[in-house]
């Protein structure tokens, strides 16, 4: 599976003006996403993602790279593990 990064800022054309597509971008500019993220947060159909992904490489305004697979099954719990260490370690500073 692909993630992709923008690399610079373009200037939005139509059909690409909507906040859709600016929040997709604000989302790539800080960090990997995959088409399926990218279709999550921005509400739009992934053939639209696809489309808008298409434009963003023809224009070589996206890095891409092959996303890393967890080696675990609890890979996925990751993000919560690191939430719980932070909550744990601000209730033992109180």
């Amino acid at each position: 599976m692909k993630e992709y990064r923008l690399v610079a800022w373009p200037q939005l054309r139509p059909p690409f003006d909507r906040i859709a597509y600016r929040r997709m971008l604000s989302d790539m500019s800080h960090r990997h996403m995959t088409l399926a993220q990218l279709s999550e947060c921005s509400g739009l159909r992934r053939h639209d993602v696809r489309a808008f992904l298409d434009m963003l490489e023809a224009r070589h305004l996206v890095a891409q790279r092959e996303a890393a697979t967890d080696d675990s099954l609890f890979g996925s719990l990751r993000p919560l593990g690191g939430w719980l260490r932070r909550a744990l370690a601000a209730a033992h500073l109180d």
